[in-house]
């Protein structure tokens, strides 16, 4: 009995824990943002997806084990689309966004920005987030390339000009003290990019809205597309992004400030970079999984609340689309 609990049988498509419950979310993607799939060779990727063909066509090789089944599963999740069945670029996999996110997070969050600095930082910044929001989207319907531009664009742009511009009014904030200006300067990223992160996905995944997202029946069959499901889906998106950085940027300012006060560090300034790094990849490693676990990434919806279309497509009382990450 343990051992079955432990490890349920293996079924195809089906996420291995409980999507019900915020618990069983968040181990399922724990296992998606599982930065070892990074290092898969080809090799295994392939030997993981024909495990899995052969278990679909039931021409399993005898003493295949559900666990052998379900790591084959979540190897090929971690590098495989969805939607359009090719390979994620390695840097724009959830899985690599923590090892190749948290440079940028350590850099946004330097004191002593200058003007410079503080747009490099948000442009690099909101670039790697565009890259990751295309690479994970919901690609049931093709997305135009100046729909993905349109985005890029608007995200920079909104956060660029929310970043400069609160630098420049607490600049000109004479009633506050040095120390106090550099306090409320590191805080600044997270408006910028908590803003920036919902303008990307508004302006890149807008055309969902116009045209819908295809939703599933239970047996997996397309039954139609719907622009409810679209916009729900855009809703559990932009929430996430917004929840995302607000532990990431808010968080190690607080915790750096009050370290920084300690004498050892104060005399060795050298480790005072290593150290903001060290706290930035702790606070993303741990508000990652939490973040994107708020929502099911193959969401459930009820037939009764879609286009009457639908309804009449299909006898399920419930429909299931993918809402991206």
């Amino acid at each position: 009995m343990a051992e079955s609990a432990a490890c349920p049988t293996f079924q195809l498509g089906i996420p291995r824990y409980d999507q019900g419950c915020f618990s069983g979310r968040l181990r399922h993607f724990l296992d998606v943002i599982d930065p070892r799939t990074l290092f898969v060779s080809e090799s295994r990727l392939s030997d993981c997806m024909k495990l899995l063909d052969d278990f679909k066509h039931g021409a399993l090789p005898p003493g295949v084990t559900d666990v052998q089944l379900w790591e084959a599963q979540k190897v090929k999740q971690a590098i495989i689309h969805p939607d359009t069945g090719e390979k994620i670029f390695m840097p724009f996999r959830m899985s690599g966004y923590v090892p190749f996110g948290t440079p940028i997070v350590v850099g946004l969050l330097l004191p002593y920005q200058t003007l410079g600095s503080t747009v490099f930082w948000q442009w690099l910044n909101q670039s790697h987030n565009a890259c990751v929001n295309f690479s994970n989207r919901n690609a049931t319907k093709p997305t135009p390339p100046s729909r993905f531009l349109q985005g890029y664009l608007g995200a920079v742009t909104s956060a660029v000009s929310i970043a400069v511009g609160l630098n420049v009014m607490i600049q000109k904030a004479q009633r506050l003290s040095p120390a106090t200006r550099l306090m409320v300067q590191r805080f600044i990223p997270f408006p910028a990019v908590a803003s920036a992160n919902i303008c990307n996905v508004g302006l890149m995944r807008h055309s969902e809205l116009a045209e819908g997202i295809d939703v599933l029946d239970t047996n997996g069959n397309v039954v139609g597309s719907s622009k409810i499901a679209a916009r729900h889906a855009l809703i559990e998106t932009a929430l996430t992004r917004v929840v995302l950085p607000m532990p990431i940027l808010v968080f190690p300012p607080m915790i750096m400030a009050y370290l920084e006060k300690f004498p050892f560090l104060q005399t060795h300034r050298r480790l005072v970079l290593p150290l903001h790094s060290l706290v930035c990849l702790v606070a993303f490693g741990l508000s990652l999984p939490l973040a994107i676990s708020l929502f099911p990434q193959m969401s459930q919806i009820e037939v009764s609340q879609l286009e009457p279309e639908i309804a009449m497509a299909t006898d399920s009382k419930v429909v299931i689309y993918n809402k991206g990450l």
